[in-house]
């Protein structure tokens, strides 16, 4: 299945979309659909037809309108847009619905995903040992527009998966007992960072991920949608990397 030359419809041209348009072209895939605000999935319906899988980078406002599209089209699609979650399960049922494959991550680096797995294990470790506190930190470029990233909603839903003395998290700095604080840095040119810091009277236990360059999530981003094509059901870049 992957090594079929894909027709690809890019849903946000962006620099994600610019940067996995470039690697989709050097790997003889090619591009069938670029949408922008000023050019709208809602405007290209007839192209679709001649989609193979659609890759969605867009915001949280624009990203479900777009997701129910692509499924009422039957279109295999993986999705990178962030804070669009309270619609997941609906969507998720429409793609089922279609019977059309979806893959939704928050952050498609293979490092992240890495990292998501070390988080949960470090967790489970940490349950127990309740003199350490727990503490988040994300940094993003400015023009993120949702905060705590979803990246981080993501690592936080994993401690809490496995570390029972936690119930929820929070975005800011101040301490709560049962809950995760999570601290939302923006600032020029950061690419994406991710820390969790486990913190005592005596000592620090530091886990972080840091990219470099926008290259590794465009490449997950389109690793995912070679995987898929093919393929029926609900993924996630764990079912990808098999890990």
């Amino acid at each position: 299945m992957q090594n079929k030359k894909l027709n690809i419809g890019l849903i946000g041209y962006g620099k994600m979309g610019k940067t996995i348009e470039k690697l989709a072209v050097d790997k003889t895939h090619t591009i069938g659909l670029k949408c922008t605000s000023s050019n709208p999935l809602a405007q290209n319906l007839d192209i679709l037809q001649e989609i193979d899988v659609a890759i969605e980078f867009t915001n949280p406002e624009k990203a479900a309108s777009n997701l129910k599209i692509l499924a009422d089209h039957k279109i295999p699609t993986v999705c990178g847009s962030t804070g669009w979650l309270n619609e997941y399960d609906s969507i998720c049922a429409l793609f089922n619905a279609a019977g059309t494959p979806f893959l939704y991550a928050s952050n498609f680096s293979v490092g992240v995903n890495v990292f998501f797995s070390l988080n949960k294990h470090l967790a489970r470790l940490m349950d127990k040992l309740d003199s350490y506190g727990v503490q988040m930190m994300e940094s993003h470029h400015l023009e993120k527009k949702d905060a705590p990233s979803g990246t981080a909603v993501s690592l936080a839903e994993g401690i809490l998966d496995e570390m029972q003395r936690k119930q929820g998290w929070h975005l800011g700095t101040d301490t709560k007992a049962n809950s995760i604080p999570i601290e939302a840095v923006r600032e020029a040119d950061v690419k994406g960072l991710h820390e969790i810091r486990y913190t005592n009277d005596v000592d620090q236990i530091l886990i972080r991920h840091e990219a470099f360059s926008r290259i590794g999530f465009a490449s997950g981003a389109l690793l995912a949608a070679e995987w898929i094509y093919g393929r029926s059901g609900i993924f996630s870049m764990s079912d990808v990397l098999e890990i």
